[in-house]
């Protein structure tokens, strides 16, 4: 099945055309160029999703807004493990 003839996505927004633009530079990008457009697009939603915690818990310091983060994206299980191994490492 050819990429583009996949089942529509109904999160995607973006028109034919403009899409059929996107999908013409990204084809004409080097394997680094993508790994390098890839990196910042996810460390721009890092920075969007730690903005969303700032603003939601004002009161949180910047290890408390990674802490969350790390319970939105990997759950609570993983960000108790973490905090468990801070606290252990500093002491």
């Amino acid at each position: 099945m050819d990429v583009e003839k996949k089942l529509p996505n109904p999160t995607n927004d973006t028109a034919a055309d403009a899409a059929a633009v996107q999908l013409s530079c990204l084809r004409r990008m080097s394997p680094l160029e993508r790994f390098e457009a890839g990196c910042r697009m996810s460390q721009r939603g890092r920075r969007f999703a730690m903005d969303a915690i700032r603003r939601r818990y004002p009161e949180a310091n910047e290890e408390e807004i990674r802490l969350r983060v790390i319970e939105h994206a990997y759950g609570a299980g993983l960000a108790a493990d973490v905090r468990c191994w801070l606290r252990n490492r500093t002491g």
